[in-house]
This record gives C-alpha cells, structure tokens and sequence, in this order.
C-alpha cells in the first residue's frame, strides 16, 4: 500500500466518524482522493474532499475541512494539516511515512509498484506493422519503443497484454514489390531493361537480387512471368520479414503475433474466410447498402463524415474492408480492449474504424494512439540520408549506430503526440548532455557504492559480486530506516513512493515518456542525496547502514523504470 493510500484511509476514517455523531450530515460516505499540491511548501498531499461535499451538506467548505481535520484518528503519518484557500486540507507528513518504502521496494524487488485492475482487462496491442516490402525506417522505430514500452507498463499496472504485427502481405503493394526484384534480377544478369515508375527503387532491391542471382543463377531469366512473378513475390516477402524480425529481435521487441493480412481470405472448415464473416455480421446488424454497383457500409451513422466503400463496383475489394475483417477477427479472439498505434498521417482513418466497431456492438473498444515523426539530426544539423547507401537512413542503421539503449530512451522521451528530434551525435555522448547516459550512470554510480561498501566490510569476493548480491551481503534488512530524517533522504524516498501511481497513470493515459522523467528526477534527487549525505560513515555505523538501504532502493527503482523502459540498467560504466 502506497502512502496515498494509507492517507486516504486516514481521510476516510474521518469522514465517517464526523458523519457517525453528525457533524457532517451526509447520506454517503465520498471517497477521499488525494492530489500533489502546485507547491511543495504547501505539504505533501492535498484533499478537497470538503468542497466537494459543500452542495450536499449544505455548509460552508472551510467548515466541513476543519470538521474533518477534527475528527482525524490518532496515527504515525500526519505531522500537521492546514486548512488553506476554499477549503484544501494539505497535508504535511511524518518522516516514518516515508521510511517503510524503503523496505517495500527491497522485499518486492520487481514486483514492486505493481496494481491490479478492478475489472480485468485483455488488451490487443498492435504496432509498428510495416509493409514487408522494404527495411524499417525510423518512424518505425518509435513505435517499436512506444509499443514494447506501453506493453510492459500496462502489464505492471494489471492489464493482460498481447502483443501483435500485422503483416501487410496482401495487395499490389507486393506484386509491385515483386516487379521491382525481377527488374534489379534481370538486370544484373545483364539485361537492358529499365525499372517501371511503379516500383521500390532502393539498394536493399538491388543487393537482394543480386543474391537471388548468387544461389539461383539464371533459373528465373526465361520461365513464365506469373511463374517468376509469384517466386520472387515470396522470396522478397521471406527477405523482408526476416529483416524485420531480426532488427525488432535486437531491438528487445517481443511479439506474440505476426498476423498474416493474407489469412484473412483463407476459407475455414465452413467455407468463409475471415472478410466474409465480418462482412456478414456487419450485414446482419444492418449497416450495409449497395449503391452504383459498388457496396458500402453505413459508418455516418456512428459520426463519420461519409459511408465508406467495402466493395468497389469491381469487386475489388477495398483496404477498409481487409481492416473491418482484421479487427472483427480480434473481438472474435476475445479481446476486451484493442490497442493500435498509427503513424500520424492515419488520422483521418480513425473515425470510420472506430464506427465499425460500433457497427458489431463495441463502441468503445478500440483505441488508437498516433505516433508523430521522428526529425534526425547529428550535431544540430538536419540528417535524412545514410552516407554508407545515399539513400533514408534506416531503423537498424540508427540502432547499429547509437545502440538500443538510447535509441529506445530517446524515442520515448515525449508523448506520442508530438515530434521528436533526434539528435545522432547526443545519443552516443557518455555524459550529462545525454539523459539516458545520466539515468544509467546513477545506477552504476549506486553498485559501485554497494560494491565499496562490501569490500571495506571485508566481504569475500565483492568485486565479482552482482548488485543483488551485494545488497544481501550487506544484510541490509535490519536496517534502522527511522535514522533517515534528511531532507535529502525524505525526497528520495517521496519519489520512490510516487512509483505506484506513476505507472498506474502512465498505463491508463497510454503514457509511457512519463517514466522517463521519473527516471531522471529520481538519479537528480540520488545524486543530490550522495552529495549531501555521507553514505559510508564509519563513525555512524547505523547510519550508514540505513543509508545504504536508501542506496539500494533507489538502484531497485531505477533498474526497474529503466526496464519498463526496455533500456538495460548497467551495473559499471
């Protein structure tokens, strides 16, 4: 149990004793949500819960705060309230409040900070989902970091995560792709033969086809075109994935699904393929109408601004229908939440996804976060082409450049919903200008300590040691925490118990940068904490001690922030 809630239940004792001898005249007992007040002068928490109660108790809130405030039961956490402005009750904390976190963190170790829901919720998170008709670029990249991020934060604040890639493998888009591979294979078999205005024209076509030519020779110069067409259609598709699976395996990426756009138009036992049992059950519902010959179905009556064709008077069918199939298969698969992330240039196409789902009868189960550009720069200038190709710097170029680490710290670092720039040469710096190098050399900083600590207590073989073992060799349990009374030392401890909720927040607002944040104030507020107090005392043995449980909480926290992160938390640098 957090301190908040520990508060709130002092709140709430209150409450209820004032309404059992009628100081406060109210039919229901309200729940005392707490807030951080605008100014840490002002006290720890704040509760305006008074003024939320004066309509129904028909008084004045300043009055039912200090009714309150009055009928506070006897406890070990508040030092002192005031009544501030309209009626704020601001609480001001006893330093024992904040002493048991310490321990809660070194028992719970990973399993800290972690919060169930109230109704369990199943969620299917799909993103990145890049064509495989060429490397990743990017953009792709953020949301490779958003998407794994958001996965292990929801998964901490209770959510059950599945994690999917929705393979793009049906449509022109691969005959296209598949036209451009046997161009760059005819040609490099010696053919003059120019490559068509619609095609993929990058050298990663040229370097595949070559080796098509290294391990098949001239097999595919004189078969039948379709014949050819179809084979490099696979071995393009094949090349590709494996591409992309490789770079999201480097990456820490950990999908549950790769779902194959192309399934959806295989029959099953019944005869139908997925298309047509979304189609029918849109139909059944009564949301679909035919129109010049073309099929259409009636999403205006959810708020879009038009019917959206499914059907063309073809009979071809249209990409919106390979989605309505795709996302009606994932309600079939039972999950309670769908989780997309798009790329900011597919705003416009939420409207009518989000009407076929109400079309089925689930208005509010799919959610769409949009991931916004990434800008490129190396020291402060504007960067859009690899010098080894000439040609878009991708993802795995970026990666095998700056490394994962901060790659995936810099990418999450702001909201989904606005831009980044990336600077090449700050995220490869090994100092404080680079805000994941700052994150982790704090917890490297905090082992070296633990690891100083244990060699001047005599302890064998310290210097191979882990963090972890560190700290249970310095049998830090019985550690009188009641000594850590620093101003100092109470701000760390404040920022480690705001965990909770923290990552509550950030799974429930879809906010993943705001672990960044954290990480950076809870290293400023360490190393602020080793500068002003003096860990490793050998003339305050207890003190020391206590301290070094401090120390070694905030190396759990932070290892634990950076891994929701994905970024690895070193124990040297």
């Amino acid at each position: 149990m957090t301190v908040r809630n520990s508060l709130e239940d002092i709140v709430a004792a209150a409450i209820a004793a004032s309404v059992e001898d009628g100081s406060l005249p109210l039919e229901e007992l309200p729940a005392p949500s707490l807030e951080r007040p605008r100014e840490e002068a002002h006290g720890d928490w704040a509760c305006t819960v008074a003024m939320r109660l004066a309509k129904q108790a028909h008084m004045n809130p300043r009055q039912i705060a200090q009714i309150i405030v009055d009928h506070l039961p006897a406890n070990t956490m508040i030092d002192h309230c005031d009544i501030a402005g309209p009626g704020f009750i601001n609480f001001t904390l006893t330093p024992q409040s904040f002493q048991q976190v310490v321990s809660d963190v070194r028992s719970q170790g990973v399993e800290y900070g972690k919060s169930t829901l109230e109704v369990p919720c199943k969620v299917n998170l799909e993103y990145v989902s890049a064509n495989p008709t060429g490397p990743m670029h990017v953009g792709h990249g953020r949301w490779a970091a958003l998407g794994d991020s958001m996965a292990r934060v929801m998964r901490h604040a209770g959510y059950s995560v599945d994690e999917e890639f929705y393979v793009n493998d049906e449509g022109n888009q691969m005959n296209v792709f598949a036209d451009s591979l046997v161009v760059r294979y005819l040609q490099a078999l010696g053919e003059d033969i120019e490559m068509p205005e619609a095609s993929y024209g990058g050298a990663y076509v040229t370097e595949l086809a070559k080796q098509i030519v290294q391990t098949d020779g001239e097999k595919w110069r004189d078969v039948d075109p379709e014949e050819r067409r179809r084979a490099f259609r696979e071995r393009g598709y094949a090349a590709m994935m494996d591409s992309v699976r490789e770079t999201l395996s480097i990456f820490g990426n950990n999908f549950n699904t790769f779902f194959s756009e192309h399934s959806l138009f295989i029959p099953d036992d019944s005869g139908k393929n997925k298309v047509q049992q979304a189609f029918d059950a849109m139909k059944e519902r009564g949301y679909i109408y035919e129109k010049d010959g073309a099929t259409y179905f009636k999403s205006t009556e959810f708020g879009d601004e038009k019917d959206r064709v499914l059907i063309k008077q073809n009979g071809e069918l249209t990409y919106f229908m390979s989605d309505v199939a795709y996302h009606y298969n994932k309600k079939q698969r039972g999950y309670d939440l769908l989780l997309d992330i798009w790329g900011a240039d597919h705003h416009g196409y939420i409207p009518r996804c989000q009407a076929m789902m109400a079309a089925w009868g689930y208005p509010n189960d799919l959610e769409v976060l949009l991931g916004q550009l990434v800008n490129l720069y190396r020291d402060g200038k504007a960067v859009r082409m690899s010098k080894r190709t000439g040609e878009m710097i991708t993802f795995r170029e970026l990666i095998d450049e700056v490394g994962v680490d901060a790659t995936r710290y810099l990418m999450l670092s702001r909201s989904s919903d606005q831009p980044i720039d990336f600077d090449i040469e700050v995220a490869k710096k090994q100092d404080a200008s680079n805000p994941v190098y700052y994150v982790q050399y704090a917890h490297a900083r905090i082992c070296s300590i633990l690891r100083k600590a244990a060699q001047e207590q005599g302890i064998e073989g310290a210097q191979n040691m882990s963090a972890a073992e560190l700290a249970e060799a310095l049998a830090l349990d019985d550690a009188a925490l009641d000594l850590l009374t620093h101003e100092s030392e109470l701000a760390l401890m404040k920022q480690i118990d705001g965990f909770t909720d923290l990552v509550a927040g950030a799974a429930r607002d879809r906010a993943p940068f705001r672990l960044t944040h954290y990480a950076q104030e809870l290293a400023g507020l360490f190393h602020s904490f080793y500068t002003n107090c003096r860990v490793l005392d050998p003339e305050a043995p207890e003190l020391s001690k206590a301290r070094l449980a401090l120390v070694d909480a905030a190396r759990v926290n932070l290892a634990q922030t950076l891994g929701l992160l994905g970024v690895s938390a070193p124990e040297a640098m």
